[in-house]
């Protein structure tokens, strides 16, 4: 293993935890907190932190579970533990310690349902979608599943109702708008995941077929961010705000697609990514402002 010093330590520590990733996914518990809150404070900002450390943790566990298969890729060949910058034996230890501080802040702070709501997520992407991907093309489907509980970890922590329709098409609009978000990688990287044997739609569909169906999930994306514009949010600001951005990721994708026959995936990739971002903004806004 090579020597490093504390500073790169640390920046290995934060790839290891995928904090780009988790850092969206803290955002998204808040979500689900600001709703049922209407504010965010001092223990929202505990609700993120706790979050954030157990996404962390899982991201950490995916490290381990697939350094492997990232050593044979080119996209990931230099993550952490494929690189040599740290051992399998630490990173075991890096895991642990997000799991624990993360548990610890969420367990002093709130009620259990936010401990177990995040635990659900990390078995859902470490246990099911992350194992099924070896045997599946279709994984994405259950495994979108971890984008729709965030808000309900934030909902429930605040002892919100389990079956409310609010904070359900919150989480619909996380889970449908993954599928779209892993069809669009799958075009950009899908070579590599050939390289070491995973199924690929690539071998069930041409990628004109992929790029039809994403534009199929994207509408369906569309329409999830209209319910939630229509039905939940108060603000007539934020709601057009939104809106028009809505209007223009559905107007630029359909005219790529039907006008001249080609998907542009990498823009449209950062174009969904950036409504993701601009909904959970979106709601924090509009709860805290206006309810």
């Amino acid at each position: 293993m090579r020597r490093q010093t504390i500073g790169s330590y640390f920046q290995i520590i934060l790839q290891l935890g995928k904090a780009r990733i988790s850092l969206p996914v803290a955002l998204s518990s808040l979500t689900g907190y600001a709703l049922q809150m209407g504010t965010i404070g001092l223990e929202g900002l505990y609700l993120g932190i706790g979050v954030f450390l157990i996404s962390c943790s899982s991201g950490a566990i995916n490290h381990l579970q697939e350094h492997k298969i990232d050593k044979k890729m080119p996209r990931t060949q230099n993550r952490p533990i494929p690189s040599g910058k740290i051992s399998p034996l630490l990173a075991s230890l890096v895991v642990l310690l997000y799991f624990i501080s993360g548990a610890a802040i969420l367990t002093i702070h709130f009620p259990p349902a936010a401990l177990i709501a995040s635990t659900v997520t990390l078995i859902s992407y470490n246990g099911f979608y992350t194992p099924l991907k070896k045997y599946t093309a279709f994984a994405v489907v259950p495994g979108s599943l971890v984008g729709a509980l965030p808000p309900y970890i934030g909902w429930l922590a605040t002892g919100g109702d389990l079956f409310s329709p609010i904070i359900f098409w919150v989480a619909v609009f996380f889970f449908i708008g993954q599928i779209p978000h892993f069809w669009l990688l799958l075009l950009m990287f899908g070579k590599e995941y050939k390289l070491v044997g995973y199924p690929s739609l690539t071998d069930i569909f041409s990628e004109n077929q992929i790029k039809r169906l994403s534009y199929t999930w994207i509408l369906s994306t569309i329409a999830a961010a209209l319910i939630i514009a229509f039905k939940i949010m108060i603000s007539k600001v934020v709601i057009i705000i939104l809106l028009t951005y809505i209007f223009y990721v559905l107007i630029s994708t359909s005219s790529q697609l039907l006008l001249k026959h080609n998907l542009q995936v990498r823009g449209t990739f950062f174009k969904l990514n950036f409504l993701y971002l601009f909904m959970m903004i979106a709601i924090i806004v509009d709860s805290i402002l206006f309810r």
